[in-house]
């Protein structure tokens, strides 16, 4: 058995130590708001907060994250960062597909979460491990600067 912290819950699996946490999300938890794009950790679908810190899923063995605090996109609206984050989205209507958005709103909420003020190049820097087919690009830069507004 292997225990995991998932937006703020304890939970116990009987998963196979390498089990990616991907699959134990979505599989075992039925939290299905983390998506599988690659399985490597290129396209960022799949990112959650460990500890604060994005992180790819799909790559992450459960018994690498037992006992620390994972937050998925499910529970990332429980602070001001994540509803900032949340808004701005909405309000710039940056969704196309919706597939990668919530990889996207995952590590841009750890980006605003450790820079209120980020400048074009941070946002790349952060954003950058994050694919989205539908280049929506420059409505997620925007969003976040909108998000910062709100922050600030």
């Amino acid at each position: 058995m292997i225990q995991l912290n998932v937006n703020g819950k304890a939970h116990q699996l009987d998963v196979a130590p390498d089990t990616p946490l991907l699959w134990a999300l979505r599989d075992t938890l039925h939290m299905t708001g983390t998506k599988y794009g690659c399985g490597q950790a290129l396209c960022g679908a799949c990112t959650v907060h460990l500890d604060g810190a994005p992180i790819r899923a799909c790559s992450v063995p459960v018994s690498s994250v037992a006992g620390r605090k994972i937050t998925t996109i499910e529970a990332v609206d429980g602070n001001r960062v994540g509803q900032a984050v949340q808004q701005a989205w909405r309000k710039l209507d940056v969704v196309q597909c919706g597939y990668c958005q919530s990889g996207q709103i995952m590590s841009a909420v750890a980006l605003l979460s450790q820079n209120r003020k980020p400048s074009d190049a941070d946002i790349d820097n952060a954003m950058a491990g994050n694919l989205c087919r539908c280049a929506t690009y420059v409505r997620i830069r925007a969003a976040i600067h909108e998000a910062a507004k709100t922050l600030a």
